[in-house]
């Protein structure tokens, strides 16, 4: 037992505690890695429904960013499965849930439905970039040619009836996209919002929740780096595609903050026994994270500068600089949020008459840095991808014959 004990010391950090509190409660098991993971699939859910306004619902204000959401959505959703398979002690072992089901199980069926949404977006982006795919294999002379070559599938024609098909495909892909996105998401919420051993997360609202901070922080992620990239690129960013982003973002955020709300009232007003120790903590270790940096700082604030935005008509300059502003603290809500869910669950003691101090290390398989890495790799995977596929045009061809009229 010593040995299994040190084990799980080398892994997570024994956390100092108050009150009490079961022994094994002492080692938190879910760390930042499963705070990383809702974050990133909430991200993947947000910037498909953006693609979806454009693609399925025929917004043309979101023309500018539409393409560009799409490879967004696939990258963050790569690195989804690598967060769990990097909290996992073996991760090869994973393959046993795929080869093995367990439908009870709703950990278990996440493979399954992560792989049918990778191989949905992966579909979709290449029917979206079939034409600049053919023309690029034809008319590229880098070390990129063999590479389109590949991703022709053996198929060059290229006239009105297949435009056709390929824009019936990509209809139809993203059509099914929109419940496979945010089911995806929703589930995370299932999964917490199922456990009835903890009232912290047991709430009939908590897939609703996740969902719709989901699309916040979605539009959030794309308002930034479409700003970054624009700048990047020296190239005028879209007055319309913006304020468009900012008008989702505002209704979304709202009705996501009257969400939690209710659902910590409700909380509150059912007083199930240890709601005290729930107090406690609200009002304690958790109200700089929840009161102040998840609500107030968070949500509270880019809902009232929004708001002022949409009353006076904000427009130049000044749009641009508060869009990006409410955005970096809608992402930081957000972040808080999934924190005070996976961690703060944990730190109140399954007795409810305990707490709980967990920090996270910087180092480490459960720090701090490997959250960043993890963070960070989807915006590598962005770079790798838009060398490939450029979301900023509507075709290589076309792009090919601006540019030589133009000379």
């Amino acid at each position: 037992m010593e040995a299994v004990h040190a084990a799980a010391e080398a892994i997570y950090h024994v956390t100092p505690y108050t009150g009490y509190v079961y022994p094994n409660e002492t080692v938190v098991p879910w760390s930042i890695l499963i705070v990383i993971y809702p974050y990133l699939t909430g991200l993947v859910a947000g910037a498909f429904t953006v693609s979806s306004l454009f693609h399925v619902f025929g917004i043309e204000r979101f023309r500018p960013v539409a393409r560009f959401a799409l490879i967004a959505a696939l990258c963050f959703m790569v690195v989804v499965p690598v967060t769990l398979l990097s909290h996992l002690g073996h991760p090869e072992r994973a393959f046993n849930a795929m080869i093995t089901p367990h439908t009870t199980s709703a950990m278990a069926i996440f493979g399954y439905v992560a792989g049918f949404y990778v191989i949905l977006l992966m579909l979709e982006i290449w029917f979206m970039f079939r034409e600049d795919i053919v023309y690029n294999a034809q008319n590229d002379r880098s070390w990129k040619r063999p590479i389109y070559r590949l991703m022709t599938l053996g198929s060059y024609e290229i006239n009105d009836k297949t435009r056709h098909y390929d824009h019936k495909w990509l209809l139809t892909l993203a059509i099914i996209g929109i419940p496979a996105s945010h089911g995806l998401h929703g589930y995370v919420g299932f999964v917490f919002g199922s456990l009835k051993s903890r009232d912290w997360w047991s709430s009939d609202l908590m897939p609703a929740i996740f969902l719709f901070s989901a699309i916040v922080s979605g539009v959030s992620v794309l308002i930034i780096l479409y700003m970054i990239v624009s700048l990047v690129r020296r190239v005028k960013i879209d007055e319309d595609c913006i304020k468009g982003m900012v008008l989702a973002l505002w209704g979304f955020l709202m009705f996501t903050v009257l969400l939690e709300g209710v659902e910590f009232f409700a909380l509150m007003y059912r007083a199930r026994e240890g709601i005290d120790i729930i107090r406690e903590y609200k009002s304690g270790p958790l109200f700089w994270r929840f009161a102040i940096m998840q609500i107030g700082i968070g949500a509270v604030l880019p809902v009232i500068i929004m708001s002022l935005m949409v009353y006076f008509k904000t427009s130049g300059r000044k749009l641009m600089v508060g869009a990006f502003i409410c955005a970096a603290l809608v992402l930081t809500s957000v972040i808080f949020m999934r924190y005070n869910v996976v961690i703060g669950g944990q730190e109140i003691s399954k007795t409810m008459k305990g707490l709980l101090s967990y920090e996270v290390p910087f180092f480490g398989q459960e720090g701090w840095m490997a959250a960043i890495i993890l963070l960070s790799t989807p915006l590598v995977f962005m770079y790798v991808l838009t060398r490939f596929f450029n979301p900023w045009i509507e075709s290589a061809k076309s792009h090919a014959e601006a540019l030589a009229h133009a000379k």
